[in-house]
């Protein structure tokens, strides 16, 4: 009885470990099934749109720390659309593409829209390089299919402001059509340089005009002779067309520059004249000084006549006899001159 009782512990020992085994394996199994279900999905969603990424190459990109739904999705995309791997599209390229920082499905597509519009050439390389260069490599794309309208000067920045030949200033508004240019979308200018040239063209044409009324009448020949400069250079944009949408008349700049520089003119004189004028009141002061100073002389010349007549009455060679002659004489002059000026002053009698 005793042997039959432990061979049956036993067999009970290893009934519960057998389920606890079997609980452990399936808990195992639902483990790696949770893990793998993930994967097993992407690789049966690349195994069915023949995009060629296997398993083992979605388990490198979780190594990598890449973001593997993006780059199966974005590698379907591309086989669905018939973009053929002969430009360089595989997994491992748009793994590097992710993993320097670009935008994978962006990136795809452009190629996509490129290639449907079966009028732009745009390889792989070529947008992968826009997109690192951090530009919208989609929007290039479409704006090279439709091309897209800039207002010069930019909305809201007012008009252009251009004065011809006569003087009359004009106000003038643009709109300029342009279409992206792909290869030179990497280092080429952007719209803030196309407004530029396009304005500075616009006021150079209108300020060779002789009159503002040529450019009232043709404005198209504005656009015209600005559109024939190859403002384009050197842009991501190609300029399909310049048109003038407004021009008004301002104000007469000619005129009012002549009436500022006439009154320049007329305070440039006023201050000439005050020069001369102080100068003559200067060279008049200073014959007023000369005429005081001869007067000074005389009066002191005067003072010796005394100590002369002084030292001639001591020395003998004056009389008084001859004195009182001379006093005579003084007084006749003074009387002769005073009648002379009280004639000088009477009215005349008609």
């Amino acid at each position: 009885m005793s042997l039959l009782f432990a061979a049956g512990e036993i067999d009970q020992i290893f009934a519960i470990g057998a389920v606890v085994v079997a609980v452990v394996v399936l808990f195992v199994v639902l483990i790696i099934f949770a893990v793998f279900a993930n994967y097993l999905r992407l690789w049966l969603q690349s195994f069915f749109s023949r995009a060629g990424i296997t398993i083992w190459d979605l388990i490198g990109m979780t190594f990598r720390k890449v973001n593997k739904d993006v780059i199966v999705k974005s590698k379907i995309m591309a086989v669905q659309a018939g973009l053929d791997e002969d430009q360089g599209i595989t997994s491992k390229a748009l793994e590097a593409h992710y993993m320097a920082g670009g935008n994978v499905p962006l990136v795809i597509r452009s190629l996509i829209a490129a290639n449907k519009a079966k009028i732009i050439r745009l390889s792989f390389r070529e947008a992968t390089a826009i997109d690192l260069a951090g530009r919208n490599v989609l929007e290039a794309v479409q704006t090279s299919v439709y091309p897209k309208v800039i207002d010069c000067p930019a909305r809201g920045s007012g008009t252009l402001d251009a004065v011809a030949r006569n003087g009359i200033q004009l106000k003038v508004r643009a709109r300029v059509t342009v279409r992206a240019n792909l290869q030179r979308v990497i280092g080429g200018a952007t719209e803030e340089t196309i407004i530029a040239r396009v304005g500075e063209g616009i006021v150079s044409a209108i300020g060779k005009a002789d009159d503002h009324m040529q450019v009232l009448e043709n404005p198209d020949q504005i656009a015209a002779e600005v559109l024939g400069r190859q403002l384009d250079a050197n842009t991501a944009f190609e300029i399909v067309s310049i048109d003038i949408a407004d021009i008004d008349v301002g104000e007469n700049v000619g005129a009012r520059l002549r009436a500022d520089q006439a009154e320049a003119d007329t305070r440039v004189a006023r201050a000439r004249a005050e020069g001369r004028r102080a100068a003559a009141v200067a060279a008049e002061q200073e014959q007023y000084a000369r005429i005081e100073e001869s007067r000074a002389k005389l009066v002191e010349a005067e003072s010796e006549v005394p100590k002369a007549m002084a030292d001639s009455f001591r020395s003998g060679r004056l009389g008084i006899v001859d004195y009182y002659k001379l006093r005579n004489i003084q007084a006749d002059t003074n009387m002769r001159q005073s009648i002379a000026g009280a004639s000088a002053m009477a009215p005349v009698k008609q």
